[in-house]
């Protein structure tokens, strides 16, 4: 049996990523996790370019970044479903909504946090809302009528937008803003429901009222820090 091991920390959404692709698969491995605030050597060793989690080790050797560690997984592992959609066209419009979440779509909901007074937080809301609304769009084509992005089953851009649905659930509450809205985006919201209440995702999906503790104190640290020059 392959030595697998997952270097990482609990709130982490891009860790939950390769953890759900593990799950899927049904590979058995040792979570490493690292400490909030510092990097442990091995860390610095397997991923000396960005020094920062998720890693992946498979037989000594490291893999780096969350979507190509899933993509690694899928590969690497035949056994089970698979992730990342067979068809090339399908493929690449999921890897192409991957990149708008990570690129366009989160880094919005990650600033209504950090959002200096409150028109930038309300600009930073309405971009969360447009994003869900596009997103809502892709689940209608991609899911071709299917329970998920995938399909019949949890798949690769199911990965990459379900592993922030904590930190979503997390910033409705400090908010006080709904974002999964079943009236504006029904689609997204079932999924949504579907997605969190699957076998592959339960255990690993952080619990919100903890995420809303570490968002405080991520706050706090954010604010006390001097401004950059």
């Amino acid at each position: 049996m392959s030595e697998v091991k997952l270097l990482g920390a609990w709130p982490s959404p891009y860790v939950m990523r390769p953890r759900i692709a593990l799950n899927l698969k049904s590979i058995s491995y040792e979570f490493l996790e690292e400490t909030f605030g510092s990097k442990s050597q091995l860390l610095l060793q397997s991923n000396p370019v960005y020094k920062k989690i998720p890693v992946l080790i498979h037989n000594d050797k490291p893999v780096c970044e969350s979507l190509i560690i899933v993509q690694y997984i899928d590969e690497a592992w035949t056994t089970g479903p698979t992730i990342l959609p067979v068809d090339p066209y399908d493929r690449a419009i999921a890897r192409f909504w991957a990149t708008y979440i990570d690129d366009k779509w989160f880094p919005s909901l990650s600033g209504i946090a950090r959002a200096q007074g409150e028109e930038a937080k309300v600009a930073a809301i309405e971009q969360v809302i447009d994003g869900l609304q596009l997103l809502e769009e892709a689940f209608e084509k991609s899911s071709k009528g299917k329970g998920f992005f995938g399909g019949e089953h949890i798949g690769y851009l199911d990965i990459a937008l379900g592993c922030y649905l904590g930190w979503l659930k997390a910033t409705e509450i400090m908010t006080g803003k709904k974002f999964l809205d079943s009236e504006k985006i029904p689609h997204l919201t079932g999924w949504a429901a579907r997605f969190c209440s699957d076998s592959s995702v339960k255990e690993v999906m952080p619990e919100t009222e903890k995420l809303v503790e570490f968002a405080k104190v991520l706050q706090a640290k954010f604010k006390a820090a001097p401004p950059s020059k």
